[in-house]
């Protein structure tokens, strides 16, 4: 009789070390599209307290780009707000959910410097998770990304942060999440949140500190054409660029890691991790991934 009692508490305990940890949700693509809302849906849904904070409109491809927010002179994508809206805005509906008129890096400081205080009690974001972004960001395109310049910038604030990218999805509201829940773009959105929720599941479970200072991670996922479900896709640690002289961490057999554009290019279902350093985008040395290695180890897989 006392194994119900133990179990019961077990989880009891799970669940609150999970609704303590506390995210600040960004992107590039907009506040509006479906990929953003079904990512904040699905981080709820596990048990995190979440706050969003992404840009009026699409600010794809900005990078690490910053300015004032100011008042919108047009409305804020798919309509959400109209013109003459203020700087910063929320959802009426739901006040967790904000735009800011300006770039992604000017939207995530909103969010860990305004936004997280207010609804966190005072309190600094736990972590800040940034996309999954409308397309890959690959290689070089992560120096050009807003959704990798908002993690960044996380980063240099002393936030941990992930970076997330689809391959599959286009711009579309979050409204189609339910008037079109079978469509392409909806599908691929919600898979792509699943696969999210599990690597920061995977992340948050490994001891403190979520990760090294200064450094973030860029995932990819592969497109969704033929993995169907999240269960078929499998992580795997790489680079973000190629260097045949460099020395990575040893693992899969190889002290050089693949580079992202090779495994997320290859059949498999297979999306890659690569940890970056938040100054540079650049790749960070083999001790540095070996942390990410030893947190992620449950996750990680090989792609050869």
């Amino acid at each position: 009789m006392i194994f119900q009692p133990l179990s019961l508490l077990t989880l009891a305990l799970a669940v609150s070390a999970q609704t303590s940890t506390k995210i600040v949700l960004t992107n590039d693509d907009g506040w509006a599209v479906a990929q953003i809302r079904a990512q904040n849906d699905a981080l709820k849904a596990a048990g995190y307290t979440v706050v969003l904070s992404c840009p009026a409109i699409n600010k794809s491809g900005t990078g690490s780009s910053t300015t004032t927010p100011t008042v919108l002179t047009s409305p804020c994508e798919f309509n959400t707000c109209p013109t003459g809206s203020p700087a910063e805005g929320f959802n009426a509906s739901d006040t967790r959910l904000n735009y800011v008129n300006a770039f992604p890096v000017d939207a995530v400081r909103f969010g860990i410097q305004t936004l997280a205080p207010k609804f966190f009690n005072g309190f600094k974001p736990d972590l800040v998770v940034s996309g999954p972004n409308i397309g890959s960001n690959l290689g070089s395109t992560v120096l050009v990304s807003g959704t990798v310049g908002a993690a960044s910038e996380a980063a240099l604030e002393g936030i941990p942060s992930i970076a997330f990218s689809g391959a599959t999805g286009d711009q579309v509201s979050y409204t189609t999440l339910t008037t079109s829940p079978t469509s392409v773009d909806a599908k691929a959105a919600l898979i792509y949140s699943q696969l999210s929720v599990t690597l920061v599941n995977a992340l948050l479970a490994s001891p403190p500190p979520i990760l090294p200072a200064g450094i973030s991670l860029n995932v990819n996922y592969p497109s969704t054409s033929s993995c169907t479900s999240a269960a078929a896709f499998k992580f795997v640690l790489t680079r973000i660029n190629s260097n045949s002289g460099a020395t990575d961490v040893q693992t899969c057999g190889t002290t050089h890691l693949p580079t992202e554009s090779s495994v997320v290019g290859k059949a498999g279902c297979f999306a890659s991790v690569s940890v970056f350093d938040a100054s540079t985008k650049g790749d960070v040395t083999a001790a540095t991934q070996g942390i990410v290695l030893a947190k992620l180890a449950s996750l990680l897989t090989c792609s050869n």
